[in-house]
């Protein structure tokens, strides 16, 4: 099943709900570091494929790459506004989409109409799968993190509501020069390490033992035999 057509339909939540959660949210307001939740993709001696929240100790004979989710703004953070960037440092945005998915392009407008600093990582293999369902509990797409709030499901509403209690600018005041980083797969698999190659064989050669050398006879000097 590819991840198009994993979209769960999320319930909407109440007016009412949404504002209930967006005022904890907003009490609450601990800064959350830039780094988002690691997840490690671990493949075991026997090929076993495991996601964790910790790596493999060290000295394991195990493979284990990091799934992508960290945030940055796309370009250095120090050419966003003073504003924008004490925000973006404290609650970073991160849009995890899949293609033909049409609430995850809408969400992706929203969040670029509005001028807000994202990183977005794709779900197109079951290794991006896993680690979403790991992060977020299910497959559902789109999936939005804004700092440790996560938000299942696209609604405009909802969104602003959150955006706006983490102190994001209501309109763009991105610099005019700004760019997007480009969308990458939310696990990066790194590959094996390459068989070192074999060594040539030795020269038959230099191995085989030479028989030993006859010494030169001698020239006779004395032709007639004779014994003295």
């Amino acid at each position: 099943m590819t991840p198009s057509t994993a979209l769960l339909k999320t319930p909407r939540l109440s007016n009412a709900l949404v504002a209930a959660a967006v005022m904890v949210f907003a009490g609450a307001l601990l800064p959350v570091t830039a780094s988002a939740q690691q997840v490690f993709r671990i493949v075991g001696p026997d090929g076993r494929v495991t996601f964790s929240d910790q790596p493999p100790p060290p000295g394991s004979n195990t493979r284990a790459s990091t799934a992508n989710t960290g945030s940055s703004s796309g370009t250095s953070a120090a050419a966003l506004p003073f504003e924008l960037r004490q925000v973006v440092s404290k609650f970073p945005v991160t849009l995890y989409t899949a293609n033909a998915c049409g609430a995850c392009d809408a969400g992706r407008a929203m969040l670029t109409n509005r001028g807000i600093p994202f990183t977005e990582r794709t779900i197109g293999t079951p290794e991006d799968t896993q680690a979403l369902q790991r992060l977020a509990g299910d497959a559902a797409l789109p999936f939005l993190t804004i700092g440790g709030q996560q938000i299942k499901g696209y609604a405009d509403v909802e969104w602003t509501q959150f955006l706006d209690a983490a102190g994001y600018p209501k309109s763009s005041i991105l610099p005019a020069g700004y760019r997007r980083a480009a969308a990458t797969p939310l696990v990066t698999v790194s590959a094996p390490p390459a068989a070192a190659p074999a060594a040539a064989p030795a020269d038959a050669s230099a191995t085989v033992a030479r028989p030993a050398q006859r010494p030169a006879p001698v020239p006779n000097e004395n032709p007639a035999g004779i014994q003295f």
